[in-house]
């Protein structure tokens, strides 16, 4: 069981400061700590918890009890998983329109409102994304084994027992996420499909292979992996085309949202460093850190790169700067050849290693970074 006698942990998403101008729509996978977060910075606002039956019964019967209650006290309102009833969007667009309340509207994704034809108020709310423990908001508590075991989800990273709650996780992630929301009535496909996807976390989307692998349609494989990027459970990372002195490769990467998740997903035993799958479960780390940082502070996107001759680097951030993750301490020419090929395009101002050394340094250009200043430098722009 999860320890919950823990202390609270700040999170960098501020809702209150989100919600002075507008409504917020406010999505991430189950447990990221949606109503942890509104417990302790909204406590003072009203709140409908969707998941409470007697809740969901009375505003299900009689949507208009939610302009009934209200008073004009009331500048800031709560609705805990929308989602469960988008219905009841009518009634919020109203009280937006005619009272100027601003709204928290939350769920694990948008997927339900959309296909459900919802009133999902033409621009009236901005949506938000809350994700997983970031390294910047652990801080002191931050193990980056423990993180790359068993992931960043709060219940989980703090939890006691975090490989049972792994695994009640990803028994609930197949029934709430997927079947619950109608998303798919093949479930054996569609957890075929997840072992196999999973095994992929981090490389080229290869349709063709995950469908043979899976035993599904290539066509079916694709609806699965729009189930995945719009539930929020995983990101294609685009490639950088910009590149014209070696031909860029099209094809997106795939990462699962929390690299313990991914783990497993992949039927692995706990890794320990220096092995491969540590190294690959650290990249996946950093992309997070990455895709994070992006969100919450709204700079920039992020791609990645590989040439048809086969050189790649892994993570190219704004246009400006290129990555290479590795996790070892011994970075070696070979470690290098991929910034070296893309700064031949003369279009990036930065090239870095984010690895295992003790100091930082420069080679032929190239900053090799330790891991934790790299993002300490990343989290203070």
């Amino acid at each position: 069981m999860a320890n919950t006698s823990i202390r609270y942990i700040p999170r960098i998403l501020d809702l209150p400061a989100a919600l002075k101008n507008k409504s917020i729509f406010l999505f991430g996978p189950r447990q990221t700590g949606k109503s942890t977060l509104i417990g302790h910075t909204l406590s003072d606002c009203r709140v409908y918890n969707l998941l409470e039956s007697d809740t969901f019964l009375k505003l299900n019967r009689t949507p208009q009890a939610l302009r009934q209650e209200c008073g004009p006290k009331d500048k800031i309102i709560v609705i805990d998983e929308i989602q469960k009833l988008p219905s009841l969007l009518d009634e919020v667009h109203l009280l937006i329109e005619g009272r100027g309340i601003h709204f928290l509207l939350t769920g694990s994704s948008a997927r339900k409102l959309r296909r459900s034809g919802a009133n999902l108020l033409g621009g009236r709310a901005r949506e938000k994304h809350l994700f997983p423990f970031s390294y910047r908001e652990l801080g002191h508590q931050f193990d980056l084994t423990r993180a790359l075991n068993y992931g960043l989800l709060p219940s989980i990273y703090l939890s006691d027992s975090p490989e049972e709650d792994l695994e009640s996780y990803s028994g609930a992630y197949l029934k709430t996420e997927i079947a619950d929301e109608g998303a798919t009535r093949n479930i054996p496909a569609f957890s075929r499909f997840l072992e196999v996807a999973a095994i992929c976390n981090g490389q080229m989307i290869n349709y063709t292979e995950i469908a043979n692998d899976a035993q599904v349609p290539r066509t079916t494989v694709h609806e699965y992996f729009q189930i995945l990027t719009d539930t929020l459970l995983a990101y294609e990372l685009p490639a950088w085309k910009k590149s014209f002195k070696r031909k860029p490769i099209s094809t997106s990467k795939f990462y699962f949202f929390d690299v313990g998740v991914a783990r497993f997903m992949q039927n692995r035993k706990v890794i320990s460093p220096g092995s491969k799958e540590y190294g690959e479960c650290f990249e996946t780390f950093i992309f997070h850190e990455l895709k994070v940082y992006s969100e919450y502070k709204g700079k920039g996107c992020i791609n990645y790169w590989r040439s048809t001759s086969g050189y790649e680097v892994d993570f190219i951030v704004n246009d400006e700067i290129a990555i290479e993750v590795k996790a070892s301490a011994n970075i070696s020419s070979g470690d290098i050849n991929g910034l070296k090929a893309i700064r031949e395009e003369h279009k990036l101002k930065k090239y870095m290693v984010i690895c295992f050394v003790d100091r930082p340094r420069l080679v032929d250009g190239i900053n090799i970074m330790p891991w934790k200043m790299a993002l300490d430098n990343l989290w203070s722009q």
